[in-house]
């Protein structure tokens, strides 16, 4: 099973799975390019693209003598596994996807473009906070929305807006021209207050034939952390129900 946080977060974000997880998978958290122990970022690579970086992923798996996997994401995450599926559909063998990031909704649109007008004027951090109460504005959300901001603090400055820049260039296109597999299995687990990107999943995955889409009540964007629990439940029974499950090799 191979885990890909989210934008400014690092393999530790997964501290609440892993115990869970190893009991039934043998695990490979991926840092990705300028996260966590990645020190190559994708600042200091010419090519900057969705692409890019999913090949590098699939180098990993290439490297560890793995043809195909079982892929867990969180919001940044979801993005990459579907860039890797696009490339490589025979490599991933199920898709989870945590607070799915399917193209950007209007109001997190309108930030982002704020943005673009003030990054130069305040700290980067300011924005990421900002950011932050915007995804995960409840009481309830303050433990998911802590993490989130302690682990962009070692993002950068550079780097975070080397992603945002990528970001708003290719996402919406990616969805737009990215082919649909009904074979891949794949589960949408979303908090019920997810407010930027519930939406567009309720709109968008049923194209899918192959896909469910589970909604966690009184959670936010970030599930895997706010209801530890019920994903990790979420995500063993689903790949066990889609007879994609053996037992863990030694």
């Amino acid at each position: 099973m191979i885990l890909i946080h989210g934008i400014g977060g690092s393999s530790s974000i997964w501290f609440k799975q892993i115990r869970d997880l190893r009991k039934v998978f043998n695990l490979i958290l991926i840092d990705l390019p300028g996260h966590g122990g990645n020190e190559q970022g994708i600042c200091d690579d010419d090519d900057r693209s969705l692409f890019r970086i999913a090949r590098q992923v699939l180098r990993v798996l290439d490297h560890r003598q793995i043809h195909a996997a079982h892929f867990v994401g969180i919001s940044l995450g979801t993005i990459i596994i579907q860039a890797v599926q696009e490339l490589s559909p025979e490599r991933v063998k199920t898709m989870i996807l945590g607070g799915a990031v399917e193209r950007i909704y209007k109001p997190l649109l309108t930030f982002l473009k704020l943005m673009e007008w003030i990054k130069f004027l305040v700290p980067y951090m300011w924005l990421y906070r900002m950011a932050a109460y915007l995804l995960m504005p409840r009481k309830r959300h303050a433990e998911a929305r802590r993490v989130f901001i302690q682990e962009a603090v070692q993002l950068g400055q550079k780097e975070f807006f080397c992603w945002y820049n990528l970001l708003c260039r290719e996402l919406n296109p990616f969805f737009e021209r990215k082919r649909i597999y009904d074979e891949t299995p794949t589960l949408y687990i979303m908090g019920g207050e997810d407010f930027m990107f519930l939406p567009t999943i309720k709109t968008h995955f049923y194209h899918l034939k192959n896909s469910q889409l589970y909604i966690i009540h009184k959670c936010g964007h970030v599930c895997n952390i706010e209801r530890e629990k019920v994903f990790n439940h979420r995500c063993i029974g689903f790949i066990r129900s889609n007879g994609m499950y053996s037992s863990k090799a030694n």
